[in-house]
């Protein structure tokens, strides 16, 4: 199957706690089927002491959603589908993602 959501693209959360927020993917993790979007599901996560971190105590931290809960934003800024198209670049075709509202390249 092929993920129409990719890393660095800016999303909106459809449902949950942050529903209508938006952000940038840092992260897709294809087998579980989960994105991670800065600033969206923060959580407290309690880390003990360590050379990296001397101090330790309580970390702000961004938790994986899943990728059905967000829809990927469009030029016009608003929340769209993506579907595919294939384009012919010279000799070569190549596959695009494209909005389902304008059909605009995205």
């Amino acid at each position: 199957m092929k993920f129409k959501i990719k890393k660095n693209d800016i999303v909106q959360v459809l449902s949950g706690d942050d529903k209508g927020k938006t952000g940038r993917v840092l992260l897709v993790d294809y087998k579980k089927m989960k994105v991670l979007v800065e600033g969206v599901n923060m959580h407290i996560k309690h880390q003990k002491p360590s050379q990296n971190n001397q101090e330790g105590g309580r970390i702000n931290k961004e938790f994986p959603i899943h990728y059905s809960n967000v829809l990927v934003l469009d030029s016009d800024k608003k929340a769209t589908r993506v579907g595919f198209r294939k384009e012919t670049k010279g000799s070569k075709t190549i596959t695009v993602r494209v909005s389902k509202n304008n059909n605009k390249v995205i």
